[in-house]
């Protein structure tokens, strides 16, 4: 994601020409990923082992776990758009885990190797939502 790592450039008069950027590349979803990213619905996970993924707060309030190292989410959104269709590069809940993360703006958490095993798995999420 080059078009992700330039949000963080720090000159404000450039954000207009990413923002339009991301607009052009991925649509209405940009738009509603940064709305995930300044609600701050986004948590990078991590544990000891050195696991990492993303989870994220959906509009709808469900949380979705993303993991940018193999581009996948666990919303219906993914499977349907993405994978079955076709139509989409991503998720907004991905964008939200890819901005977030080059902003600096999502949450941190630890946990236990056992902790992240489960969430990998898909048999639990984090208990603080």
């Amino acid at each position: 994601p080059d078009v992700v790592g330039a949000v963080a450039v720090p000159h404000p008069v450039l954000y207009d020409v990413i923002l339009e950027g991301l607009r052009f590349v991925f649509g209405s979803c940009a738009l509603q990923a940064l709305d995930l990213v300044d609600q701050r619905s986004v948590t990078c996970v991590s544990s000891p082992s050195g696991r990492r993924a993303y989870q994220v707060i959906g509009g709808s309030g469900l949380l979705y776990t993303c993991y940018t190292s193999c581009h996948y989410c666990s919303c219906p959104a993914f499977a349907y758009t993405v994978l079955r269709r076709n139509e989409s590069l991503l998720c907004k809940h991905i964008l939200a885990a890819y901005l977030s993360q080059a902003m600096g703006l999502s949450q941190q958490e630890a946990l236990s190797d056992q902790q992240m095993s489960s969430i990998l798995s898909g048999r639990a999420a984090r208990t603080d939502t």
